[in-house]
This record gives structure tokens, sequence and C-alpha cells, in this order.
């Protein structure tokens, strides 16, 4: 028993330490932006090289959905285990060479083109890893503790934007500015090498089983990604639609307030941030223990709560949030994080549920990374276009309100077998 249990463990931190990894980078980069502005986008107005810089980090979500249909077809095909490696690798290369490479000064307008051509190899490789890890957690899980076991995805990739804050704040705050713009800033991409070495081992190192392979050959699918739009439309739209939620929900929340406090509730950057990482801190502990409610009582009905939450409670959290009493801020923010740790705990596991071990991983892939480029990556800026156009500082709950009702309705007319327990998930033994 315990060695079942230790094996089952080995795998979940493999399945996790590629998130860890993924959203490690994703925190250092956004970080360190201003200084990787001057670095690779000089220019004499500031804002102009900034803009370059996050353009830069844009394009690496617009390569999300093509890294989903590669990395999605190779797991279909060929075995998860092999996908993940080869997702860790293509993440912990490039985040390495950044740290040695040449800037602008050194070797002209070819520093930002290598720099574009890193940072759109990272996102080929994170539509991959994210799903394609979930995926993995799901099919090593015992069917009634799935919704707890791929938790684990978002707790690895949560931990990485905490560990990825903490050593840029570490080395902001210990070395001098000057040292910090001519080489400090290479520091933190260099670690995410230790990071990627560390995942590849584990990867490498965790015994492939039976379900860690591609469908046998009585199952055979050519083409998944064509096989998901001939026969699975209705699940690839509902997990579109629900994960919607998931971008809007987590950009909005842990993205884009800590710039809202600053320009709106006129907080100091400091404490800003410093809110937004004990929230998250909270929100990371918090997402196993609602699995393991989930996998207890029901996807479904955790997945009402949480959607519905979002939709009726948004509003009150914003306005909690635009307070100037701190004590309002953390209550708001904390408050909104609890209500999407119950959507997002169970949802990964309802969603992979819904489509069949041959297209699995392309299927929740497609679904994951089209909303999630459109959504999540662009709701900061749509937030920001809103309240500049309606004059309202409340503005982004409503953008939250509409993406809730709509998970809400999806998951409502969702049919049973997909958003709980299955017959067939039953039967399926667990791993040994």
């Amino acid at each position: 028993m315990a060695g079942r249990s230790d094996t089952r463990i080995r795998k979940i931190i493999a399945g996790t330490v590629g998130n860890t990894l993924e959203w490690y980078d994703f925190a250092v980069y956004g970080y360190l932006a201003p200084i990787l502005a001057q670095q690779f986008f000089p220019s004499d107005d500031p804002t102009v090289s900034l803009i370059s810089t996050f353009g830069v980090f844009a394009a690496g979500f617009l390569m999300r959905p093509i890294g989903s249909l590669l990395l999605g077809h190779i797991a279909d095909k060929t075995g998860r285990s092999r996908a993940l490696l080869l997702s860790v690798a293509l993440m912990a290369i490039p985040t390495t060479l950044i740290a040695f490479l040449p800037t602008y000064d050194q070797i002209g307008i070819a520093a930002p083109v290598l720099l574009t051509l890193l940072r759109l190899l990272q996102g080929l490789s994170v539509g991959g890893e994210y799903t394609g890890s979930t995926v993995y957690l799901y099919e090593i899980a015992p069917p009634k503790r799935r919704c707890f076991t791929v938790s684990w995805a978002l707790v690895g990739a949560t931990f990485g934007i905490l560990l990825g804050s903490g050593v840029a704040a570490l080395a902001t705050g210990l070395l001098p500015a000057d040292d910090l713009g001519s080489w400090g800033w290479r520091i933190p991409f260099a670690f995410g090498l230790l990071v990627g070495l560390t995942g590849f081992m584990i990867r490498s190192g965790t015994k492939a089983e039976e379900r860690d392979q591609p469908p046998s050959s009585h199952d055979p699918v050519s083409a998944p990604v064509g096989e998901v739009l001939r026969n699975h439309r209705p699940a690839l739209l509902r997990t579109i639609a629900c994960n919607i939620l998931n971008g809007v929900g987590f950009y909005l929340t842990f993205v884009y307030l800590t710039s809202y406090l600053v320009d709106y509730v006129k907080f100091t950057e400091s404490r800003a941030l410093t809110i937004n990482t004990s929230v998250m801190v909270v929100f990371m502990l918090l997402l196993p223990i609602v699995g393991y409610l989930a996998d207890r009582i029901d996807r479904r009905t955790i997945l009402l709560f949480g959607s519905g939450g979002v939709a009726l409670f948004a509003l009150p959290m914003f306005w909690l949030v635009h307070h100037p009493d701190p004590v309002m801020v953390i209550l708001g923010q904390l408050g909104m994080a609890v209500i999407l740790t119950a959507f997002f705990a169970p949802l990964m596991a309802a969603m992979v549920g819904q489509f069949p071990v041959s297209v699995r991983v392309t299927g929740y892939s497609i679904g994951y990374n089209i909303p999630l480029a459109l959504f999540g990556g662009t709701a900061p800026l749509f937030a920001t276009y809103l309240i500049d156009k309606t004059h309202l500082q409340l503005a982004p709950a409503f953008y939250m309100i509409a993406a809730g009702l709509l998970a809400f309705v999806v998951i409502w007319f969702m049919p049973s077998e997909d958003g709980s327990i299955s017959q067939d998930e039953e039967a399926e033994p667990a791993p040994t």
C-alpha cells in the first residue's frame, strides 16, 4: 500500500513540475518586463519599449493553440509520458537561453528578434504542457479521486508564479539598479534551468504505465483533431465556454488587480503585490481541499456553486477591492479567490472526462487554449478598455459576471455523465 502511494505521489509531482516551470517563467518575465524593455527594445519613450516587451509576451499566447494541436497529437498518438518529456524540454531550453541572450546594444535588431523567437517556442510548449499534464493526472488517478489529483496541476502552476515572483523580487531587492540592468536580470532566467532539469529528471525517471501509452491498435485515430471536430463538437464547445471564465477569472483576479490597486485605489506597488501574493497562497492551498470535496460531493454541484458565485458576487467583491481600506481590499480579493477555487478545482476533471482516451489530450487542449488565448491573455487589456469607455471603475466586474453566467448555463445543461463520475469511470481500475 505504501509503495503504491509513493508511486502515485511521484507521478503527481511529475505531472505538476512542468506547470511550475511554465508559470515561473511567466512571473519572471512579467516582473522584469521594465528591465527587459531597456535591454531589448531601447527607445526614447519608455512606454514604447514596455509595450514592445509585452507585445512579445502576448505573441507567446498566440502560439498556445498551435502548441495544443502539435503536442496534443503527439500525446494521443505516442503516449502521454513522451509528450510531457518533450514539453518540459521545450520550456526549459528557451528560458535558459534568454539568460544568455545578447542585448540590443551588443547585436542590434537581432536581439529582439531572438527574444521573440524564444518566446514563441515557449508558447508552443505551454500550449501542450498544462493540458497534457492535466490529462496525465486524470488518467493515473483513482476514479473517485480525480478532482483532487488533477487539481495539483493548478497548484503547480500557482506555485510557479509565487516562485518566479519571489526569485525576481529577491534579485531586484539585493542588487543595485545598475547591476540588475546590466547582468542581474539574467539570474532568474538561469535559475529556470534548475527547475527545468529537475522536471526532466523526474519525468524521465517515472515508469510509464499502460494508461500512459497511446490508445490500443484496435481503436486507431489517424487524426485526433479531425476526430474531435467531427464527433466531439458539443464537448469541445462546452470546454471552450467554461474556460472563458477560467481565463477571465484568473487573469483579472491575480494579474490585473495588482495594477488596478495601484492605478485606481492608489495603493503602492509594494502593498498591492503583497496582497496579491498572500491571496494567491490561500488560493493554492484551497485547491486540493476543494478538489477533495468535489470528489466526495459532486463535480457539477461545486462547479455550479463556483460559476454562480462569480455571477452573483463579482460586483460586490470588486466594490470591496475598490475600497481605500486595505482590510476591505483583502476581503474582496480573497472572497473572489475562494469562489474561483470552487470553479477551478473540479473544472479540469469535468472537462477532460468528456473526451475518449483516443482524443483526450487534443480535445481538451484545443478547448482550453483557444479561450485562454482570446479571453485570458486579453482580460487586463479589455478591463482597462471597459473602464476607459464607461468611466466606471467597477466595469471589470461585469466582464466576470458575463463569463460566470455563461459557464453556469453550460454546466447546468451539461449531460450528467460529463459532470460527475460515470459508470465507465467507476469500472476503470486504479493504476498499480
